[in-house]
């Protein structure tokens, strides 16, 4: 990819939180990556086993939500953004379920393909507990494709992109390695794109490979990965790993978000922000929290707003998520409320 500068998509930059948020309802954002599907099946824990040492749970209920870049989107929809999907589903229950998720929300669906005999990504969830407790997840199944998907289906995903972008205000890109999505995808994505539109991508193996884009939103562990070293309370080396990082991507922005921590942004030629997190710090359920962060950082910038403004509402938009059990968005009632709590970035 070309480099790019860092992004100014409007005129002038919103003067204020509430100012940002007000442009979102008209923003054309595209999202293209892996849509899975996010189930969880709800338990009351009866009695331990005589056949093996597991608990025997009494099914009470289950549900289907959006996971991954399926996620983001509808966090983006459920703040009044329009949204384009770029990605394939399997012709199978979810990703009906998510079809019909997509259909409901309002999205523009063109870019989206059903392939016959692919599964759905999709992340099984069992929590258990007793009535009046907190659910607990035991255990995880997940459903993965067993192979890639052909060359000429990646070239109708990309033709369906470069058509998307250039009537949108910016494009996500959500990579969890199930293949509707590449850095040799996203290559020529910044000539699609409208001058100044932002391009963010939150990839879980293979950031490293992205390059000339406007932003990455990784969490610690995935930086870790990159550098084969771990982070914790280093602020040295979290520093040191955000600038290579940053100088990797050739990216004008990189916000890594660290969990209880916050989030650390980094910027060329800027001092980094370490911004504390935002509300309370015993989070209920992390579980994709970082889709939420993508979705708000990259409508404030297509909204016009700097990266610090971009980053802080990001940072206040996962506050509330963590706070909801299992997959949730966030909704701009509940952003607006939460813009005065605001912290700046220390």
């Amino acid at each position: 990819m070309p480099s790019r500068p860092p992004t100014s998509p409007s005129p002038s930059a919103p003067a204020s939180p509430g100012a940002a948020l007000d442009r979102f309802r008209r923003l054309r954002l595209v999202v293209w990556g892996d849509f899975i599907a996010d189930e969880f099946i709800y338990g009351e824990i009866s009695r331990v086993s005589r056949e093996a040492p597991v608990l025997i749970l009494r099914h009470r209920e289950q549900s289907l939500v959006p996971g991954g870049g399926a996620n983001t989107a509808a966090n983006l929809a459920a703040l009044g953004i329009h949204v384009k999907l770029i990605g394939v589903i399997g012709d199978d229950p979810a990703g009906r379920a998510l079809r019909r998720f997509f259909s409901s929300a309002g999205m523009d669906l063109r870019g989206l393909i059903t392939v016959p005999g692919w599964p759905t990504p999709s992340k099984t969830r069992i929590l258990a507990g007793h009535s009046h407790t907190t659910r607990q997840q035991i255990v995880r199944l997940d459903r993965e494709p067993g192979r890639g998907l052909p060359e000429p289906l990646l070239r109708r995903l990309c033709a369906h992109a470069a058509r998307a972008c250039r009537a949108s205000n910016g494009l996500i890109v959500c990579d969890y390695g199930y293949g509707s999505v590449s850095p040799a995808a996203v290559h020529p994505a910044p000539a699609w794109l409208p001058a100044g539109a932002p391009l963010t991508v939150d990839a879980r193996f293979t950031l490293a490979g992205y390059r000339g884009l406007t932003a990455a939103t990784p969490n610690e562990e995935e930086v870790e990965e990159i550098f084969h070293a771990p982070i914790g309370d280093n602020r040295r080396r979290l520093e040191n790993f955000g600038r290579r990082l940053l100088r990797q991507l050739r990216a004008a922005g990189l916000l890594i978000t660290r969990g209880r921590d916050g989030m650390a942004l980094f910027q060329p030629r800027r001092r980094t922000l370490h911004i504390p997190i935002s509300g309370n710090d015993q989070a209920v359920d992390v579980t994709g929290a970082g889709d939420t962060v993508i979705a708000v950082f990259t409508a404030a910038l297509a909204a016009g707003a700097g990266m610090d403004l971009a980053a802080r509402l990001a940072n206040a938009a996962a506050g509330i998520v963590v706070m909801k059990p299992g997959t949730a968005v966030v909704h701009m009632p509940e952003l607006l409320a939460n813009i005065k709590n605001l912290v700046s970035p220390a």
